[in-house]
């Protein structure tokens, strides 16, 4: 029964789990709607987001360090009856305490320790720089999935005009076969016009499908990146404008500085680092060191016969040391008055008092008297380990000096390379759509020209082969420019599209 329990709330969890994965997704998605599930969904984000979490309360353990630190215990213990050994291999029976009882034990302790030294007042400090550092990291992962959100989405969009374009293409095959078709019929052509125009009608079936199983396979990445299931259907709605860029290089590396989340994330591991060297430094400082605590104890014997037999020795050896001073007093020359021997008894009030005595056990502690210690610690020497420590923060705080250097030094390359990219690829796709517009024509020129039969059915077939070609390069060239303003986005740290 506890194995199918333990299986029953394993598959309970997996079922929360699994429901938790099934958001549901709007079937006409645009792009801000594709970041907002995948902030929600994408596993390797919210791992990042997970660490910001660690990382505040790593600040919150800081502060504490400079609270004090308060402990309580408590305890219970057994004593068997029997001889106890004593220092030098005497017993207490050696010592006229033979036959000792059991004995039940119970104590308690609070006490206040409170730790002050330099490492703990910069903890604070470092732990929010680190945390600093963490929150880079964080929208640094942000800008990753953003960015690659929006690859697959213009990827999907890019799939989908290839889909167009290959039925298009599949619909020019078929209308240059009727048109071989209706020449063969008149006598204008031959079967060999037909064949070909066959084959050709085809080939652009085996396109369509190839370009169906490309657009299946790049929604399913792009639901892959927003962390729900893949098998769903979608329609994206968003649309990316083909427009001149007028972006100045200064104003986008002044805009960088503020907003790229890797140099960011790169200044506040600079900055922790900062305060790394400090925080090594202190161990040449003193600590202070105080505390305090308030203790009891309970010691109950099973048994008082030992310790009313011990009573009662005590008052007989009082009454026989009466007795023995009446008899010297009796033999002087002149006789003092005897003392009273019956003032020396076992009365049963006693045995009462030694019982209630023994009554401890568990909660009637005694207490131990209080105690406060204050010390002051002044390291000397601890074999180089602290200048170690020193010089291996410096170089940890130089090397990320270096690294952000070269972060802004590639930073500013990457822009310029950048812009000129997105100025190259807007061109290439103004002039790539001359090239369509001309290739159509062409196309439409060389249809009548065959109807007439001025020309063959290959060079139609030609001229067919120019404008599909034509379509993919204008195609290529569109998303080359909206794939270079992504990969600008990614280093300016912000969206440049209105």
């Amino acid at each position: 029964m506890r194995i199918r329990a333990g299986t029953l709330a394993v598959a309970a969890l997996l079922v929360t789990v699994s429901a938790a994965a099934q958001e549901a997704v709007p079937p006409e998605l645009s792009l801000q709607q594709a970041l907002d599930i995948a902030r929600r969904n994408n596993p390797t984000y919210l791992q990042a987001v997970n660490d910001k979490d660690v990382a505040d309360w790593d600040v919150k353990q800081a502060w504490g360090q400079l609270l004090p630190s308060a402990s309580a215990s408590s305890g219970v213990s057994w004593q068997g009856p029997g001889e106890q050994q004593l220092v030098g291999g005497l017993t207490l029976g050696d010592l006229g305490f033979g036959g000792q009882p059991s004995y039940y034990f119970s104590s308690y302790r609070v006490g206040l320790n409170y730790n002050l030294s330099w490492s703990t007042i910069l903890g604070p400090s470092q732990a929010k720089a680190q945390r600093n550092a963490t929150v880079a990291r964080t929208s640094q992962a942000e800008a990753t999935l953003v960015n690659q959100v929006t690859q697959n989405y213009l990827d999907v969009l890019r799939q989908q005009e290839g889909v167009r374009l290959a039925e298009q293409q599949l619909e020019n095959a078929q209308y240059n076969l009727r048109l071989a078709q209706g020449r063969l019929e008149v006598g204008a052509a031959t079967p060999i016009d037909v064949g070909q125009a066959q084959v050709q009608v085809g080939r652009s079936r085996v396109g369509v499908l190839q370009a169906q199983n490309t657009l299946a396979t790049a929604r399913m990445r792009l639901l892959q990146q927003m962390g729900v299931p893949v098998d769903q259907e979608i329609a994206l709605t968003t649309t990316f404008d083909l427009t001149e860029p007028t972006w100045n290089l200064e104003e986008l590396y002044d805009e960088a500085l503020r907003n790229n989340p890797g140099l960011l994330a790169a200044r506040s591991s600079k900055h922790a680092a900062d305060i790394g060297v400090s925080s090594a430094r202190s161990a040449y400082y003193p600590s202070l060191s105080l505390s305090t605590g308030w203790s009891g104890f309970t010691r109950e014997a099973s048994s008082t016969g030992l310790q009313i037999a011990q009573a009662q020795a005590q008052v007989a050896s009082a009454v026989s040391q009466c007795n023995y001073t009446n008899e010297l007093y009796s033999r002087l020359a002149d006789p003092l008055p005897p003392l009273d021997c019956t003032q020396y008894r076992f009365t049963d009030a006693q045995r009462q008092a030694i019982i209630n005595a023994n009554d401890q056990f568990p909660f009637s502690f005694q207490k131990s008297p209080p105690s406060v210690s204050l010390s002051v610690s002044i390291p000397l020497f601890q074999g180089l380990s602290r200048q170690r420590n020193v010089e291996a923060a410096r170089a940890q705080r130089e090397d990320l000096a270096q690294q952000l250097r070269d972060q802004e030094l590639a930073l500013r390359a990457n822009l310029s390379i950048g812009l000129a990219t997105v100025k190259t690829d807007y061109q290439s796709a103004r002039l790539e759509e001359e090239n369509r517009n001309l290739a159509e024509q062409q196309l439409r020129l060389a249809r009548e020209r065959y109807q007439l039969g001025a020309i063959t059915f290959v060079e139609l077939m030609d001229a067919q082969t120019v404008l599909a070609q034509a379509d993919r390069d204008r195609t290529a060239a569109i998303f080359a420019y909206h794939d270079a303003v992504s990969a600008l986005d990614a280093l300016v740290g912000t969206s440049l599209r209105n």
